[in-house]
């Protein structure tokens, strides 16, 4: 599984962005989607994630900011971000789950850099 993440860019606090990340290769079985994001010195930290079935979780502080969804005709996830602040600045990685026989395997895209300036 190859995960091509982007639209990242610089955006002005109140601002707006849409990350994509697009799926690609053996995408069978592949469970839930999700965004991560690391700032500088930071630990990398979960963002939101959707599973299969639609259902989303949000981490509390982008609860009623961003909006996750997939688009599995196309293969895609996209990661909705409105009101922007300083410190959503980070490095935002797609991450897929897929079930496999016996196991479970993690990918990773990779990254797409989010500013946003005061």
């Amino acid at each position: 599984v190859q995960l091509q993440a982007s639209g990242g860019g610089l955006v002005q606090a109140g601002g707006s962005l849409r990350l994509s990340c697009a799926a690609s290769g053996s995408i069978r079985s592949i469970n839930a989607m999700t965004w991560y994001r690391q700032a500088p010195e930071k630990q990398r930290e979960l963002v939101a994630d959707i599973t299969s079935g639609g259902s989303t979780n949000y981490a509390d502080p982008v609860k009623g900011r961003f909006t996750i969804s997939r688009d599995d005709a196309k293969n895609m996830v996209y990661l909705q971000m409105n009101s922007l602040k300083p410190e959503d600045t980070a490095v935002y990685y797609c991450n897929a789950e897929q079930k496999r026989a016996t196991s479970v395997v993690y990918y990773w895209g990779q990254g797409t850099q989010v500013t946003v300036s005061s």
